[in-house]
């Protein structure tokens, strides 16, 4: 089977050699030699002042919120994975969904102010796909009513906007290194900060919030292991051969899909973008489940990312997001990840053509 996704193995004996020296300090755990040096290398790369290790991506957004004592409101997209909407809710304050902008799946910044009320205490909008949000307007809006940023930049490893990387706009910005991201640690996650204090409170939130017998405050265990930064540090170095490939890849399906009754994402201006998706809309629904049950028969393993629109979940009260809800019915993200090829790309499109 062809899946949406294939996690990226580096080199076995690079890795190998980081298991060696775990084993011989004897350290796996609790703010190890690894992790620190992920941390700092990881901190260069995206030219930050702070990089704080987790253990995913998940609580990362919740340690972000409670580093903000975020208890009120959180204006927030409802076009992402669910884990950006359960980790509001998981923090007991409340979700309020601003509709996207339908050329990029983003948070729609013109749909923000219309929602602040006086319980709104953040704005917590997804760089879908890796696509930068309109992040100067959700800048503007936030200083106006004196509003904290949590980026969800989960997909957005190595994209930067107008030569900076993304994960050093807002308050923070926080990371997935799933197994299934372009940059993984197997499982794991970073918060992205320029801000000294927020820093330290960071690392005191993640570790029981205390340093050997001195307690500061509440705390949780949200460490990541050396084994786990044994992996990052392997990858990093791979991540400028990953991107390119991937970058070749997608112009090799829009290359093939050209032409069809098919929507795409725009990448938006100033951006250098990083490839992590190839999501494709079609007309309706009824294409969408169409293709893909016609893929899955030929072993192709497509996936509706990101479905349903988050408005529309269970756990939360129902707030119309129009266009969400649209596109998450329409969208397929197709196969794409490093070691992909043209065989595969070209199977998969033309079972799309003979279908549309």
């Amino acid at each position: 089977m062809i899946n949406v996704t294939k996690t990226y193995l580096p080199d076995f004996e690079k890795y190998q050699n980081y298991l060696k020296s775990i084993w011989e300090n004897g350290w796996i755990t609790n703010n190890g030699e690894l992790v620190r040096e992920l941390e700092q290398k990881l901190a260069d790369y995206f030219q930050s002042k702070h990089c704080v290790l987790v253990s995913n991506g998940t609580i990362a957004l919740q340690l972000a919120l409670k580093l903000y004592n975020i208890k009120g409101e959180v204006i927030t997209t409802p076009y992402s994975y669910v884990a950006t909407t359960n980790a509001i809710l998981w923090e007991n304050t409340t979700p309020v969904f601003a509709d996207i902008n339908p050329k990029t799946g983003c948070l729609d910044a013109s749909k923000i102010e219309e929602l602040i009320t006086e319980n709104t205490q953040a704005i917590m909008p997804v760089h879908v796909y890796g696509l930068p949000c309109e992040i100067e307007k959700i800048e503007e809006i936030a200083q106006k009513h004196n509003l904290k940023v949590i980026y969800d930049a989960a997909h957005a490893f190595g994209v930067t906007y107008k030569n900076k990387p993304v994960v050093n706009y807002g308050n923070l910005s926080t990371l997935s290194f799933h197994a299934t991201k372009l940059f993984h640690t197997v499982e794991g996650g970073a918060i992205i900060t320029n801000n000294d204090e927020d820093a330290k409170q960071l690392k005191l939130l993640r570790a029981f919030g205390h340093i050997n017998d001195d307690y500061y405050g509440l705390g949780i265990n949200a460490k990541m292991s050396e084994l786990h930064a044994a992996m990052g540090l392997t990858i990093l170095d791979d991540m400028p051969k990953i991107i390119e490939a991937r970058k070749k890849d997608y112009h090799l399906y829009k290359k093939h899909l050209n032409g069809l009754t098919i929507q795409f994402f725009e990448i938006p201006e100033n951006t250098k973008y990083n490839y992590s998706y190839f999501p494709v809309l079609f007309e309706n629904e009824q294409t969408v489940l169409k293709i893909k049950e016609a893929l899955y028969k030929e072993g192709v393993n497509a996936r509706r990312y990101f479905y349903p629109s988050l408005n529309t979940l269970p756990q939360v009260e129902y707030q119309s997001c129009p266009i969400s809800e649209d596109i998450a019915k329409r969208v397929l993200c197709l196969p794409h990840f490093y070691g992909n090829n043209e065989r595969i790309i070209t199977k998969i499109t033309n079972i799309i053509k003979a279908l549309l």
